[in-house]
């Protein structure tokens, strides 16, 4: 029986095993630079939405002023 007083309990509750922490190499790789098709999708993605909503941004602005 476990009571809340009793430290050895305490302790036993809180042990955590500890383990010799060894990095890793990290390895580098070279990318090569420059954008992926995937970047100017995104891109052209984001920019429509922003250009498509400004008329309505706008409009609102100007009916709430």
């Amino acid at each position: 029986m476990i009571h809340q007083d009793d430290p050895q309990a305490m302790r036993q509750s809180f042990a955590v095993e500890h383990r010799d922490f060894v990095p890793q190499q990290l390895a580098f790789t070279t990318h090569p630079q420059g954008f992926t098709t995937e970047d100017i999708l995104w891109s052209i993605g984001i920019w429509s939405v922003i250009v498509g909503l400004s008329p309505v941004i706008v409009f609102y602005v100007l009916m709430v002023a």
